[in-house]
């Protein structure tokens, strides 16, 4: 067996995982992928060639570049059932708080808010699809990331068009007092989801990369209790606006790289 190890530059969260995991999993030479999302590198245990690999990875427009080929000896594989449960906990805990949002950013009036449960969806679409894919086709994977992607930049296009409409028109100022107590609780929420992850100890990247993806929703929540408290003391709409405007590019963005899964 030869390990080989790329370089990939724009590889920042799971859904570049996910889009590298699905186009080589074809291949009957790849015997194990080790992500390293933070050093932005990945090991391909291989048998045979590296070529038709290789070409798959620079079709996915990532910024790679082979770093070296050397022998290997196979990697011992972690107990996958206690990373599923952790997983399972992450994904309710991110998809109940989707819920909660949506339901009290429209309550209040809050784009924020709103912005933030589209967040907390797209986190919870990937976990769902890591989850998913764990012997599934691959027919059937790229159905379920090309409809998720879809579902996601249409609610992102809807909240861009309210963010839009509300800046040049008059609309109530939000609630400030929901934005703040939600989103304190989605950044618990978040917190104990860290926490469960961090407890795993795996060094796995689909585990690491969730820790990423989670540090960075506890900003976006910080974000959204900043703008809570500027709505306050300004009593005006515009510091919501201007952070739901900031996320749903965050999570327009999420949708782009799910449909890239899809092909």
């Amino acid at each position: 067996m030869e390990k080989t190890t790329f370089k990939i530059t724009k590889m920042d969260c799971p859904s570049e995982e996910q889009m590298i995991r699905m186009k080589l999993e074809s291949y009957a030479q790849v015997k194990y992928l080790d992500f390293d999302i933070p050093n932005r590198k990945l090991e391909v245990y291989h048998v045979d060639g590296i070529e038709d690999i290789q070409t798959s990875i620079a079709g996915l427009n990532l910024g790679d570049s082979l770093e070296g080929t050397t022998e290997a000896e196979p990697p011992v594989m972690e107990d996958q059932s206690k990373q599923k449960r952790i997983l399972w906990w992450v994904l309710g805990i991110n998809f109940g708080f989707f819920v909660i949002e949506m339901t009290t950013g429209w309550i209040s009036s809050s784009m924020g808010l709103v912005a933030d449960s589209l967040d907390m969806l797209a986190d919870s679409i990937v976990y769902a699809l890591s989850l998913f894919a764990v012997g599934g086709a691959i027919s059937r994977k790229k159905k379920v990331a090309k409809f998720s992607g879809y579902f996601q930049m249409a609610l992102a296009t809807l909240g861009f068009a309210e963010v839009l409409r509300r800046f040049f028109t008059s609309s109530e100022t939000p609630m400030f007092q929901w934005m703040i107590v939600v989103s304190i609780l989605a950044l618990l929420g978040n917190l104990i989801s860290l926490w469960l992850i961090n407890k795993a100890k795996s060094k796995e990247a689909h585990m690491q990369a969730s820790a990423i993806f989670t540090s960075n929703d506890i900003i976006v929540n910080g974000g959204v209790i900043v703008a809570g408290v500027l709505v306050y003391f300004l009593n005006s709409k515009w510091p919501d606006l201007v952070i739901g405007g900031i996320v749903f590019t965050f999570v327009m963005r999420g949708a782009i790289r799910i449909l890239k899964l899809s092909k």
